[in-house]
């Protein structure tokens, strides 16, 4: 499956019996074809999507299948696409713009319930779950102003909360807090918590501090 990027906000992909495809409802712009799209509702569906644990953590999805073409794009966000070859894309779910139906997907707390993680996921606003796909495929991803791909290998890249987007490989990544009195008083330099991305992999940030809402 390939999703052709028609602009920086649109990519259109071909649907076929075989190569159905996953996307956040709202997000089909158009299509041509014998297309037709059903819900997936959370305790399973195509892709092996389950339902959100808690309340207020849940992007709806939906499956087109048939035979056509289909444009998706989604409140004007930029559309990135990232090809995976038999690799794992860490993402947070309100990202997701489309994917391959076939890739295995899983929804998991951020770093298995460790408070760090967990603080990290309270603090960007991104939530305490995160959503895994893996396989080989390619995947859309929405961001603000774009996003851009940074290579990690053995080395640590330091990375705004609210500009992160995802990563793919073997990476950890871990929130810090630096609050010393300078940040305290509005003296510092703004960027008192980070994410501290290493391993080997790369990761993926949007040109913008803007969250998602």
């Amino acid at each position: 499956m390939v999703f052709e990027q028609l602009n920086k906000k649109v990519v259109r992909t071909e649907v076929r019996p075989g190569g159905e495809v996953i996307a956040r409802r709202g997000a089909m712009l158009g299509y041509s074809g014998g297309v037709s799209f059903r819900p997936i509702h959370g305790g399973g569906g195509v892709g092996g999507m389950v339902g959100r644990a808690m309340s207020g953590e849940s992007v709806a999805m939906m499956v087109a299948e048939g035979q056509g073409t289909v444009l998706y794009g989604f409140r004007g966000l930029y559309v990135t696409v990232i090809q995976l070859a038999n690799e794992t894309l860490t993402v947070e779910a309100d990202r997701l713009l489309a994917h391959d139906a076939h890739l295995s997907s899983s929804i998991e707390m951020i770093g298995s319930g460790g408070v760090r993680q967990a603080v990290r996921g309270m603090a960007t606003g991104q939530g305490l779950f995160t959503t895994k796909l893996s396989g080989q495929g390619t995947v859309a991803v929405l961001s603000h102003g774009g996003a851009f791909e940074i290579p990690v290998n053995g080395d640590t890249v330091g990375v705004d909360p609210q500009a992160y987007v995802g990563h793919v490989g073997a990476l950890n990544v871990d929130f810090r807090v630096s609050a010393g009195i300078r940040d305290v008083v509005g003296r510092g330099s703004g960027e008192a918590t980070q994410l501290h991305v290493t391993g080997h992999g790369r990761v993926y940030v949007q040109a913008s501090e803007q969250k998602f809402s």
